[in-house]
Formats: C-alpha cells, sequence, structure tokens
C-alpha cells in the first residue's frame, strides 16, 4: 500500500482515493499526493494536478535545485556523492559537475561533503554553497572561486542555501551540516550558526545568529522580507525578518511553527523555500512542501510521504521542481515564481 500511495502509476482520468485529485496521464508516477486546506489553493495548483515523479531513488540527498533557463535544465546537488545533476525534458537525467562541495585531495571524513544550494548571478556564473571546501563559491571558466570561506578571521561552519537580492548581494546561512561530526565538531571555529550577507565589495556581514540551524531563505517579492528556515526537530520554525533600508534585519517574528509535526515525526524538516510572484511562500517541512499565505495561512500541502530538501519554479515560471529525499519530482502551479 505505501508504493502504491507514494510511487503508483497514475490512471488515466481517474480520481485518486481520497485527495480528491484527477490523476495524470497513464503510465505516469506519481509521488505522495495533493491535500488541500483551503478553497485559495485552488487559485495556486489546479485540481486536477498531481506531484509528477521524474526520477525515483536515484540520488543519496537531492538538494538545492535551480532552474538554469539559458539551457532549459534544473540542476541540483545530490550532496553525499559530492556532484550536481542535470534534468532536462529533452535530455533527461545527466551527470553535471563532479566533485561540486569538496575538492581536496584525502577522502572525506563526513557524509556531506558535496555542494548544497546553488543559484546563478546576474553574470550568468553559477553560486555555490560547498559543504566540504566550507564556503561559497563561484564556478567561473571551469574553476571554484572562493567568495567567503571565513568571518572575522574564523572558517564557516558549512555554508548551506544562498540568495540574491536585486542589487547583487548574496544572503546565506552557515548551519554545520557539512563538518563530520555536526556541531561537535572539533573543527568548527565559530560558536553559533549564522546568516550572512555578501555585498559586492566582498564585505560580510553576520545578519543573526539567533537560529540553530539554519537552512533556506527566501525573499518577499518586494524584498522587505527575508524567510529563513530553521531545520531543528526541536524548534521547526520559519523566521520572518523584515529587511532594513540597508539590508541587514530587523527582529524576527514567527512565520509558522512545524515543531509537533517534527517530534510527531512526520518526514523532513523546515529547509529549502521558494516565494511565488503573488507572494505566496512554498517551504519544505514536515510532511512535504507546506504552502503558506503571504499573512502565514497554511493553505494546502504537497504531501511528498517522503523528506524533502528543497524547490525550485522552473520552466516558464510555473512548474515547481521539488528534490525530495532520493527523488525528483514536479508539480504543474497556476502562479509563477519570482
Amino acid at each position: 500500500m505505501f508504493r502504491r500511495t507514494l510511487l503508483g502509476l497514475a490512471l488515466a482520468l481517474s480520481l485518486s482515493t481520497g485527495s480528491g485529485e484527477r490523476a495524470m496521464a497513464k503510465d505516469v508516477a506519481v509521488l505522495g499526493k495533493i491535500e488541500r486546506l483551503d478553497p485559495a489553493f485552488d487559485s495556486l495548483v489546479a485540481p486536477g494536478a498531481a506531484i509528477e515523479l521524474l526520477a525515483e531513488k536515484k540520488f543519496e540527498w537531492s538538494e538545492g535545485p535551480i532552474w538554469d533557463a539559458a539551457n532549459r535544465r534544473l540542476l541540483f546537488s545530490d550532496i553525499p556523492r559530492n556532484m550536481i545533476w542535470q534534468w532536462s525534458e529533452s535530455g533527461g537525467l545527466k551527470k553535471f559537475l563532479q566533485p561540486s562541495g569538496y575538492t581536496g585531495t584525502a577522502p572525506f571524513p563526513g557524509h556531506e561533503p558535496g555542494s548544497n544550494g546553488l543559484i546563478f548571478n546576474s553574470a550568468g556564473e553559477l553560486l555555490l554553497c560547498q559543504h566540504g571546501d566550507r564556503r561559497v563559491a563561484k564556478l567561473s571558466g571551469g574553476k571554484f572561486v572562493t567568495l567567503a570561506d571565513r568571518y572575522q578571521g574564523k572558517r564557516l561552519n558549512s555554508p548551506n542555501d544562498l540568495i540574491i537580492k536585486a542589487n547583487g548581494d548574496v544572503y546565506f546561512t552557515d548551519p554545520p551540516y557539512g563538518l563530520p561530526k555536526v556541531g561537535d565538531d572539533p573543527a568548527k571555529e565559530l560558536d553559533f550558526q549564522g546568516v550572512y550577507r555578501l555585498n559586492s565589495r566582498g564585505e560580510l556581514t553576520l545578519l543573526t545568529k539567533e537560529l540553530s540551524r539554519p537552512n533556506g531563505l527566501a525573499f518577499s517579492p518586494d524584498e522587505r522580507t527575508l524567510y529563513v528556515a530553521n531545520s531543528d526537530p526541536d524548534k521547526a520554525i520559519v523566521m520572518a525578518y523584515p529587511v532594513k533600508g540597508d539590508g541587514t534585519l530587523g527582529a524576527g517574528k514567527l512565520f509558522f511553527d512545524a515543531t509537533k509535526a517534527a517530534q510527531a515525526k512526520q518526514p523532513g524538516l523546515p529547509d529549502g523555500m521558494k516565494v511565488s510572484r503573488d507572494g505566496t511562500v512554498w517551504a519544505t517541512a514536515p510532511g512535504g512542501v507546506l504552502v503558506y499565505s503571504p499573512a502565514g495561512k497554511h493553505l494546502g500541502t504537497l504531501a511528498t510521504g517522503v523528506p524533502t530538501a528543497n524547490l525550485a519554479f522552473g520552466d516558464d515560471g510555473s512548474t515547481l521542481y521539488i528534490t525530495a529525499d532520493k527523488n525528483l519530482a514536479r508539480v504543474k502551479t497556476k502562479v509563477k515564481g519570482w
């Protein structure tokens, strides 16, 4: 029953049990189900939509997806394998880059050496959060160039996810997941987990260190709010911070709290986030992808049934690609990503 529910083949024009979703075309595998909690959700995801499975059990842990519009493909990290995959409609699944996050010659002592979050800057260069090398870097001319690897002379923990503001400033999170012993690793030099801003002059500013495991982050469309996920099972929350005129942050407010769901062992934790043009927040959390209005109302869930790391809008902006544990999936949306 588990496989039939989560990864079964959809029957043409039949209705899936319990969810009321019209299934996709025959022989298209689907992942989980879509749960509608508010009528407003129908304006975001059509009643006939399903979570289409593009690649099943191909990865160790899929993360950090980004749409490469210039080449019509999705790039995403496979952290334990220290590599980046590419997927396209025409070419399917292929290896894009290896190594992606650890470039040392000695065997990596931990389990998460690879890249995590990915993004393109205005010049079309790929920026990466590199766990193993403990830095934010860019890929330029086939080589990695360090953008940030230290704060006040101390090595960063293991940069995790990143976004770029309209003015070019890079915001990123720095939990300890890439360290072999995580928070207790003897190589950890900072006694906190930070959220940072890197400006165009290469200046690194600590924005907040109040979160125990800062992870995914996203701006509201007007860039006046920064959402930051905290992937701590004891405090599984997303915070909303006002962005000041100088790019720093004001006092944060709780946007949503998934701690009860995490402690009830629903799969996943607050992790990656994206915001669509209408301000809707699409956030991975216990249970899959939770969809929230800008006011913080839970509208629906893309219930993947597996721990779900991250997501990215692609194609013309109305396809949401989802990295879900060892799988890659997508769902069509009626709104476009920002």
